[in-house]
């Protein structure tokens, strides 16, 4: 039945919340909190004052606030506080056995709370209860000897009370836990104050043994010089060195040892100290002592102890980049650079070997190149600097004999050998060093290298020989026929010469025949053999029709002091215009008509001048169609052609391209009277000018289809002659049906004209369609005017195909 009741209560409703959008006012939590604290709503007013004015009130008090602190401690037992407050409101009332008891309670509950034990032995002490207090800070520091408070709060009652050797032994049950450094500084201070410099020292050995750091050590260095031991603390800044050693050394040590010495005038010492310890301490830990150092010498060192101190701070650089990266060949050379300035040949031969220990890994040339350098200049410092010729052979040696021959070589290495030898006066060994060298890796360089050591020795056979060798390593090096044929010219065998450069340029491969070619002509041209050059050049033209050659050839033909030397200049130029007809490079075509318009200006006449004026091309703007590398479109590009005369009298189209822009302005001029005189019959002047200029136009054209990649300028003027020609025929049509009178022969050769007419008509068509599509682009840019034509030509070529049509069935009726 419960349960069935408790089932039929109703369940409340909850109202359903129309409106979900935030109020406009947002209360917070923050917000309620801060109203709650304005308005105070939690605090109770305080209780009124009660005063006590008898015994037996004070009693009844006591004893209401005992059971009130007894009860909070009954609570919980664990709150230090209560008791704390407890036994100090028992102090308050001089009830100081009554407050002991309740701290003697309170340290059963909870002996190891610091704050206890500091409040418990305070309340002796205000008390004047000097043996409770002392018995109470002895409890605390046996109980909690950690806890430097206590310690603290000990040594400074016994030292208030006067107990010296108290407080002294109170320092040594302390010192007996090893605390912390300000423990014992506080020790030290303490024997200080009372004069005992001695115990205090014997204070500072066992702290730096307790504490071994390098400013306890410092500090126990200053303490001896602050007293006047001098000697005690030299003696303590040794056996700090001593006791680092050169493991876990710092730099504060010696540059506190230096400041020591230095002021003591010490200043030998001083710079030893600098010096040992710059060589034992990297250089990024080491920053302070070179400042430090730098700063001594300044002040008291002369020019060369700056240098060195420079000198000294450098080299610790290099040796932490080395160390960092053996391979590291630029850090390498400015090492040894800096060594060689101011060090002595064993300490360079030693960074040297250091160095060129440091193999490339990888045999690639590319690894080898920094590194070759170290033999290089390690070499030429021994030759130079030492003056040992033996041991720079022996690095020579040393180097030949690591280098990978089979791989790669350096001739550099090859040819300083070679040198070195010479210089020794060691000719053969330089041939033989040169001989191993083209024997082992034959190179360029190599055998140029040895051609002119021999030439410097005047030994021009050994120069044959050796070109020989090196045009059979590499017969197409244009270079070294050139330079074979110059040696041979400079020793007066010309025809020994002339045979070198027959044989140089009927090589098949050459690497810069150009180069030969005129080395060859401007031999024979030194000998003055003008005949032997103009053969060259002939055979240079079956070769290659450049233009350059031609322009030479011309040129050298005017150079001649001859008679004849225009003639044959001109007769050059013209040969070479009509060789280069068929060429594709129209600039080089262009190029050459610019030097024959040069030369005529100078040298020729009006005629010739006139002449090579025709001929120079009409620059021309073009379009073409460009392809991606896919296959599509990739859009049209535009680019300037030359049209040369003598190319145009070959394409027809120009010609009917100048006619068809002269019939346009026609046309405009016609149609600005037309606008200017409505009256004037249109029919009229439309007859007037199909009659005159149009009908004759394409007669006298030829008809040749366009360039399709020329742009033409007057699209709308082709299809406009087609108008003035359909117009022409729309009259004569209109006239012949018009007149009765006419006869039918007269008909019949009225349609043989038209028939005829028509043909040629649609022939010229075709190319003229042609020359609008190609040249669409240019039309655009040009007016306006045109594109309005364009329709206006459409309807006019839509209306003359119906009447080509109208003249075939006529034909056909025929």
């Amino acid at each position: 039945m419960a349960s069935t009741a408790a089932g039929k209560q109703r369940i409340p409703k909850v109202a359903k919340v129309k409106n979900k959008a935030p109020a406009e006012v947002q209360i917070t939590a923050e917000q309620l909190l801060r109203e709650a604290k304005e308005r105070e709503l939690e605090l109770l007013p305080p209780p009124p004052k009660q005063k006590i004015t008898d015994e037996e009130e004070l009693n009844d008090y006591k004893l209401k606030k005992r059971k009130g602190f007894e009860d909070n401690i009954r609570k919980n037992r664990t709150v230090i506080s209560n008791w704390i407050k407890y036994a100090q409101w028992e102090e308050s009332l001089k009830e100081v056995q009554r407050a002991r008891s309740i701290y003697e309670r309170a340290l059963d509950v909870d002996h190891r709370n610091i704050a206890l034990w500091l409040k418990y032995a305070e309340m002796e002490m205000k008390n004047r209860q000097v043996n409770h207090a002392r018995n109470i800070w002895d409890r605390a520091i046996t109980i909690l000897p950690r806890v430097n408070q206590f310690w603290y709060k000990y040594t400074y009652m016994e030292e208030m009370l006067g107990n010296v050797a108290g407080c002294r032994q109170a320092f040594e049950r302390w010192m007996e836990w090893e605390p912390e450094e300000q423990a014992w500084h506080s020790y030290i201070n303490f024997e200080l104050r009372y004069k005992e410099v001695d115990k205090s020292r014997t204070i500072y050995e066992r702290f730096v043994i307790v504490h071994p750091e390098v400013k306890n050590w410092i500090k126990y260095a200053r303490f001896e010089e602050k007293h006047g031991y001098i000697a005690h603390g030299r003696k303590v800044y040794e056996r700090a060195v001593e006791f680092f050693g050169e493991e876990y050394v710092e730099e504060n040590l010696f540059v506190a040892f230096a400041k020591f010495e230095e002021i003591q005038k010490e200043f030998e010492r001083v710079r030893v100290i600098y010096k040992y310890a710059l060589d034992r301490i990297p250089k990024h830990q080491a920053q302070e002592l070179f400042k430090n150092y730098t700063v001594f010498e300044k002040r008291f060192g002369d020019r060369r102890g700056i240098e060195d101190v420079i000198v000294s701070k450098r080299r610790f650089q290099y040796e932490e980049e080395v160390k960092a990266n053996p391979h590291n060949y630029d850090a390498w050379f400015d090492y040894l650079r800096l060594v060689e300035s101011d060090a002595d040949p064993d300490t360079v031969r030693e960074v040297y070997e250091r160095a060129i220990a440091n193999v490339p890994p990888i045999q690639e040339k590319r690894h080898w190149r920094r590194y070759i350098y170290l033999w290089i200049n390690y070499a030429l410092y021994e030759e130079l600097e030492v003056k040992d010729p033996d041991k720079t052979r022996q690095v020579y040696q040393a180097c030949l004999e690591l280098i990978p021959h089979k791989k790669f070589t350096f001739a550099k290495i090859w040819l300083l050998c070679a040198e070195f030898e010479i210089r020794q006066k060691n000719l053969q060994g330089a041939r033989r060093v040169m001989g191993s060298a083209i024997g082992k890796c034959p190179k360029n360089k190599l055998l140029k290298g040895y051609i002119e050591l021999e030439l410097q020795l005047r030994e021009f056979d050994r120069c044959r020989k050796l070109y020989e060798k090196y045009l059979e390593f590499s017969p197409e090096n244009c270079t070294t026929w050139i330079k074979f044929a110059e040696l041979e010219t400079i020793l007066g065998d010309v025809e020994r010469a002339r045979a070198i450069f027959e044989l140089a340029i009927g090589q098949p491969r050459l690497d810069m025949p150009e180069v030969l070619w005129k080395s060859y002509i401007d031999f024979e041209i030194e000998q003055e053999e003008f005949g032997n050059t103009r053969n060259l050049y002939k055979r240079l033209l079956q070769r290659t029709q450049h233009v350059k050659v031609w322009i030479s050839y011309a040129k050298f033909e005017l150079s001649i002091d001859a008679a004849d030397r225009l003639q044959k200049c001109r007769q050059i130029y013209e040969e070479a215009n009509k060789s280069m007809r068929s060429c594709e490079e129209k600039e080089e075509r262009l190029m050459l008509l610019d030097s024959w318009r040069e030369f005529e200006k100078e040298f020729g006449t009006d005629d010739p001048r006139e002449r090579v004026r025709k001929l120079l091309p009409e620059k021309v703007k073009k379009r073409r169609k460009l392809t991606a590398e896919d296959g599509s479109d990739a859009g049209w590009e535009e680019y300037y052609d030359y049209i040369f005369p003598e190319d145009a009298a070959n394409q027809p189209n120009l010609k009917l391209l100048a006619m068809a822009k002269m019939w346009k302005r026609q046309q405009v001029v016609d149609t600005d009277e037309t606008e200017t005189d409505p009256e004037k019959d249109p029919s009229a002047g439309e007859t007037t000018v199909s009659s005159d200029k149009p009908t004759a136009l394409p007669e006298e054209l030829p008809e040749e289809p366009a360039d399709q990649e020329t742009v033409c300028e007057n699209n709308g003027v082709q299809e406009k002659t087609h108008d003035g020609r359909d117009n022409d025929d729309d009259d004569s049509s209109s006239t012949s049906s018009s007149s009765s009178s006419s006869t039918s022969s007269e008909s019949d050769s009225d349609d043989d004209e038209k028939k005829s007419g028509d043909e040629k008509t649609s022939e010229e068509k075709k190319s003229e369609e042609k020359e609008t599509e190609e040249k669409e682009t240019e039309e655009k840019s040009k007016s306006e005017d045109e594109k309005t034509n364009k329709s206006e030509d459409e309807k006019t070529n839509k209306s003359e195909d119906e009447k080509n049509n109208r003249s075939e069935d006529d034909k056909e009726e025929d």
